[in-house]
This record gives C-alpha cells, sequence and structure tokens, in this order.
C-alpha cells in the first residue's frame, strides 16, 4: 500500500493539518476566558428584528401574488384561446397558488398579531 504522505503535495498537506490541529486545541488548552451572552436578550434582539421585518415581508407576499395573479391569468387566457382540454385545472393552480400566498401572509399577520 502506497503511502500518501511521501509525495511532497501530501508532506504540506500533512504539515497543514497539523497545523490547523495546533491551532484548534490551543484554543482550548489555553484557558483564555469565554464571554458568552445573554441567551434571552438575543432571543428578544432577534424577535425585535423579525417583527420589524415582517410588515415588509407581507407586502413582498402580496406583491409577488399579484405578479402570479397576471402571469397566470395572460396563462390561462393563451390556454383558454388555444382551446387546449387542460384550461380549468391550469386556471385552478394558479388561483389556488395567488390565494395561497394571500391566506398566508394573512393568517401569519393574525397568529403572531401584528
Amino acid at each position: 500500500m502506497k503511502n500518501q504522505f511521501n509525495s511532497p503535495r501530501g508532506q504540506v498537506f500533512a504539515k497543514f493539518l497539523l497545523a490547523l490541529y495546533v491551532l484548534c486545541t490551543y484554543q482550548f488548552v489555553s484557558g483564555l476566558p469565554l464571554f458568552a451572552q445573554d441567551g434571552n436578550a438575543g432571543i428578544q434582539e432577534a424577535t425585535d428584528k423579525v417583527v420589524g421585518y415582517f410588515d415588509t415581508g407581507c407586502d413582498l407576499m402580496y406583491a409577488i401574488g399579484a405578479v402570479m395573479g397576471i402571469i397566470g391569468a395572460v396563462k390561462v387566457f393563451n390556454k383558454w384561446n388555444a382551446g387546449e382540454p387542460d384550461t380549468s385545472k391550469v386556471a385552478s393552480a394558479w388561483f389556488g397558488s395567488c390565494v395561497f400566498l394571500v391566506i398566508v401572509a394573512t393568517v401569519l399577520k393574525s397568529f403572531f398579531g401584528i
């Protein structure tokens, strides 16, 4: 079986792994004090940021729903004019996805009380 660390490239890789190991273990062995933040303060800060962006996210969902509605209307109109038989299936799929986006945004607002 050939030893991979006999080649010059393998020796450089082995030295890199050794240096990485030494750096990683030095951090834990050196006894440096570790500073941690309060978990509740971090969770509260994250909550405040999410609440701050929530209205913008809901408006974005409404805008995406409107664009999807326009695209869906054009696709359904083209299928209807072409006389394709699956027009009602495509129309219900596009309409359902638009309604889903609007309902999700509204339910999330009421669920979180925003």
